[in-house]
């Protein structure tokens, strides 16, 4: 049986995986959603990228976790492929749920469509943080107008910090066994980073048809994807 360690993306806390882990429980497994430091129930923890990555690291060793199953959703991606290659053999497999992945030296900021530098400025006009989302930013994202409420009502702002520290990466991350899955409402394509990782004997791709928070949206059907890695 594996050990499921889900971790959500900016904003938001381990409660965004309420509706997976009962189905990940019933077939046997143990989960252990991971709410990150300045997050959720864990706001005004100081946090760096680094801290994060440590988080994940500390979850497993301290729960002796074995047959990991890492899961990361949008930039928890980050952490997560950083996490992956420190634990080492207690790693089955880690899976990128529609998000971004570490590059070595790289950060979130610097892969901001926008620019580093406009991110920056957001950052710093918001007292060092990333503003949640509004309503009108998950259009189209294959969410009810309940669950949209539920996101925004559990949102937290996310620490800068964490999103402007370099990644730190000591192997290639295309050694890692790993799956991406793209959630199809958010872009047809993994972006190139992506792209060039899953030309990996290692990686393989899995598609959602729903939007970037399918814990919300089709919670079901991606514990029913995640299970699929186990086997």
């Amino acid at each position: 049986m594996a050990d499921f360690v889900l971790v959500a993306g900016a904003w938001l806390g381990s409660w965004a995986w309420d509706e997976v882990v009962p189905p990940l429980r019933a077939a046997g497994h143990d989960t252990y959603p991971l709410t990150l430091s300045g997050l959720a129930e864990r706001q005004g923890v100081t946090a760096g990228q680094q801290t994060h990555v440590r988080d994940i690291v500390d979850e497993v060793e301290r729960r002796d976790l074995r047959d990991v199953v890492l899961v990361g959703h949008s930039y928890s991606g980050i952490p997560a492929g950083q996490a992956a290659e420190r634990i080492g053999d207690r790693l089955t497999r880690v899976v990128f749920v529609d998000s971004e992945v570490p590059v070595d030296g790289g950060s979130f900021a610097s892969g901001w469509w926008q620019g580093q530098a406009a991110f920056e400025t957001l950052i710093a006009d918001n007292g060092g943080y990333w503003p949640p989302l509004a309503a009108a930013d998950f259009d189209g994202q294959g969410l009810t107008d309940e669950q949209v409420t539920r996101l925004i009502e559990g949102s937290t702002p996310h620490p800068g910090a964490t999103l402007s520290e370099p990644a730190v990466l000591t192997r290639p991350l295309g050694e890692l066994p790993a799956t991406y899955v793209k959630c199809l409402l958010d872009g047809p394509e993994p972006n190139d980073t992506v792209a060039k990782l899953l030309t990996s004997d290692t990686w393989r791709l899995a598609t959602m048809a729903t939007g970037h928070w399918p814990m919300i949206s089709q919670p079901t059907e991606l514990a029913g994807l995640l299970l699929a890695e186990t086997s």
